[in-house]
Parts: structure tokens; sequence; C-alpha cells
């Protein structure tokens, strides 16, 4: 694919106005063979610059096998990925391969076309080829992404397996957020390009501030400090999924629009609360550190620790969610007895505050998908033909295989029910309820 033909794309289909150093450096890599192990935080751009050297190496259409794959520890990140990709190359046929999401789908889809690229969790992608239901022999670029966090989780065995099915890779580009001790023997740096831009990494613009509480269990100091934040995305991140559970279940009584997020969830219930915490019906997040890294979220205005991060890194992935690319935002420690405030962190003074809070947005589930032919125009035209709502009051919509979630205003969704209930979309009708955050 031609690089100007890439760039067009990422600026008329993602709003990016310049690419950044690393980003053009990754564009201009010469097509010869070679591996590049890519060092940059999370949130600064790597997914586009990797993007724009895998897309160059490609030729739609090409009837000859999947050309390139991407491994990526964890399916919001595959997911991420593809949402890239996707953007950046219309005709391309991208496959996203997933724990979570149905085995039988991913066969069938593969059974009809090959994809010119895959995108996988590495142990989902080796289940895949183990079962032969997919040729790894024709993939020319492979791309490891993550690759410190998929060590972290413990994926080296799949990649090595993996690795050497693909045994006519050209080139290979690997992505860490942090420098590596050692490399495994299954990757070739014989021809190694490292290209490390840690150190010209935006920096944050962010304000901290150590936040008291006079008991070990911390929850209504959260409850203090939550009442007093503004109606924008807040992220609570605690140690534990026990941890996660509880504080959930505590601030959910309290009134407060919150989602859970941990690893326990299935792919559904995850995929929802990212969908729910983004479109801005539920602006507070409970998570464990999955939520750190790799997730699609927009910048949030702040970031809570209810447990203190263990390990500087952790804390950084933790911040970076409320200063990516830049962005501002407010950082809170919530610091217990026995527990050493945070350095160059100023003082939080609790304010007046109301009791709760209500967001002005509500989401509708469509029962309907894209496997079902429904487009976020299809939803568009039934929200403002039918319904009667005007096109701006149509927030954000999440389209997935089966499903749609859709942003409404919070006072015309329970009219925008009975309405659907009454009439159709393309002929079709589509069951649509209400969420009620459950989980």
């Amino acid at each position: 694919m031609e690089k100007k033909e890439i760039i067009k794309n990422a600026r008329e289909r993602m709003n990016v106005e310049h690419l950044t150093p690393m980003q053009s450096k990754l564009a201009e890599l010469p097509l010869r063979a070679q591996t590049v192990t890519l060092i940059a935080p999370t949130g600064s751009g790597k997914t586009l610059a990797f993007a724009l050297a895998l897309l160059r190496r490609v030729n739609p259409g090409n009837d000859k096998g999947v050309q390139a794959v991407v491994l990526a520890p964890a399916r919001e990140l595959a997911l991420q990925i593809t949402k890239v990709l996707a953007s950046l190359a219309p005709g391309m046929r991208i496959s996203a391969l997933y724990g979570g999401h149905s085995m039988l789908e991913e066969k069938r889809s593969l059974e009809a076309k090959t994809p010119d690229i895959i995108v996988a969790t590495p142990g989902r992608l080796l289940d895949h080829l183990q079962r032969r239901n997919i040729d790894l022999r024709s993939v020319k670029t492979l791309v490891l992404d993550e690759y410190d966090k998929s060590l972290e989780l413990g994926f080296s065995d799949e990649m090595r397996r993996l690795v050497s099915a693909m045994r006519n890779v050209k080139m290979l580009i690997l992505t860490s957020a942090t420098r590596l001790k050692e490399f495994p023997e299954f990757i070739n740096l014989a021809e190694n390009l490292e290209l490390d831009y840690s150190s010209e990494a935006i920096k944050p613009d962010l304000e901290l501030f150590n936040v008291a509480s006079a008991e070990a269990d911390k929850l209504p100091a959260l409850k203090a400090l939550l009442l007093r934040l503004p109606h924008e995305r807040t992220m609570v991140f605690v140690n534990h999924r026990e941890s996660a559970e509880r504080v959930f279940q505590y601030v959910k009584k309290g009134g407060f629009p919150a989602i859970l997020y941990h690893g326990a969830l299935d792919q559904q219930q995850r995929e929802t609360a990212v969908d729910l915490f983004t479109n801005g019906t539920t602006p507070i997040m409970i998570a464990t550190d999955l939520a750190a890294r790799g997730l699609d979220i927009p910048a949030v205005g702040s970031v809570i620790h209810y447990h203190l991060p263990v390990g500087a890194e952790t804390g950084t992935h933790r911040n970076g969610r409320a200063a990516r690319m830049g962005a501002t935002g407010s950082v809170y420690y919530i610091i217990g007895p026995g527990e050493e405030p945070i350095a160059d962190a100023a003082t939080w003074e609790p304010t007046a505050a109301p009791e709760s809070w209500t967001p002005e947005l509500a989401t509708l589930f469509f029962h309907a998908g894209k496997k079902e032919k429904l487009s976020k125009g299809d939803i568009v035209g039934a929200l403002t033909k039918v319904c009667g709502l005007r096109g701006e009051q149509v927030g954000q919509i999440a389209l997935h295989d089966h499903r749609a979630l859709v942003a409404v205003p919070r006072d015309e969704a329970d009219k925008i029910v009975e309405i659907m209930g009454r009439n159709r979309i393309k002929g079709q009708k589509i069951r649509v309820t209400r969420i009620y955050n459950t989980f």
C-alpha cells in the first residue's frame, strides 16, 4: 500500500494532522528485510507508527495467503489495533482473533476469505494454528506489540511457537514501553535497528494531590473525593480484583454512575464497560491495572489511586490515562494511616459538594449489529427520523458483531425504547432496551 494513501487516510479518518517524529521514522523505513525494536511509552502513538510501516508492506487483494500478523497481549489492545488498521486501510481484509470471541465465527471468517492481516492474542492464534484453521507460512511482516507486557503475562512459549510457524518473515517489529534486559532466543536481532523514543515522550501535564484517609478503609475518603470532582471520566485503580468488586459495590450503592473492569469479567462485559465509560453515560471506572494499558480510551480527567501503585512503572501507566498525547489531568493518591504521602503532590482540601450527581446521557442497547447488516447510519436514521432526535443529540455509537450501544439524552431514553418497540430498522424488528449498569 502506498505511503501517501495511508497518511491521507490517517488525516481524513483519524484526524491526524501531523505525524510525530517516531511515526515519520517508521513510515520511512526501507522495505528490505530487517528487525526493528521500538521503545516508546503507552499513549505516544506507537500503534499508528508501526501500522504505517506494516501497511506499506501489504498488497491488498493478494490471494497468496496472510501477509502480516500483529500479536498483542490483550484482547482490548487487539481490537484497538484492528480499528486503527481498518481506518488506515479500509480496503484491507483484517481479522481480529482473540479469546472470549466466538471460535466458530472466527473459523468461518477465515474459511470464507483469507485475511491480508491478522491481529491476534498469542493464545488464540496458536489455537487456530493447531486446529489448522490458518496457514502462517505466507506471513512476511510480523509485529509483536507491547512485547514487555506479553512476557509479563507469560506468553513467551506461545510466541516462540508462532514465530517458528512464520518461517518466511522478512520484517519483524517489536514494540515495548520499556527497555528489555534480554531477548528470547527465537527473536533474531542480527539486523536489529533500535528506535528509542522513551526520552522524547510528551511530558504529561498533571496536577498531583495527596488525599488523606483517616481510616485504613479508604472508602469514605473515596466518596468524599468523587463528590467533588467534575463530571468527567475518572478511573479509580485498585491492586486486586476482589478490591475492585468491593469498591465498585460501595460506589454503586452510593449512587455514583460507575462501571467495573477487571480480568475476571467476560469479553462482552469488558467491552460494554469501555463503551459505557467512553460514551459519557457511566463516567467512573473502578479497575485493576489491566485498564492501565492497551485500551482505546480517550484521555480521562482524573486518575485516583485507591491503592498506591506497586512500582513506579505501574504508577506511570495509570497516570498516563489522564495525560495521553499531552492532555492535561489530575491524579489523586489516597493516603491511609502508615502510608507515605507522594512527594511533589499538593494536599487536597475538600470543598462543598452535592450529595450525588447524575450524567446527562443514557445508553440504549440495540440487539443487533454488524453481522445483522446494521450500520451506524441506520441507527442515526432511526433515532432522528423515527424517534425525533436531532442529529447532535445522538452520542457515541459502539457497533459490535451482534449488538450496538448508543448514547442518547437521559430524559429521552425511555421514550425512544417505547417508539422503537413499534417500529423497524431496514425492515427488521430490532429489540432496543436501556442499559442499567448491573455488573
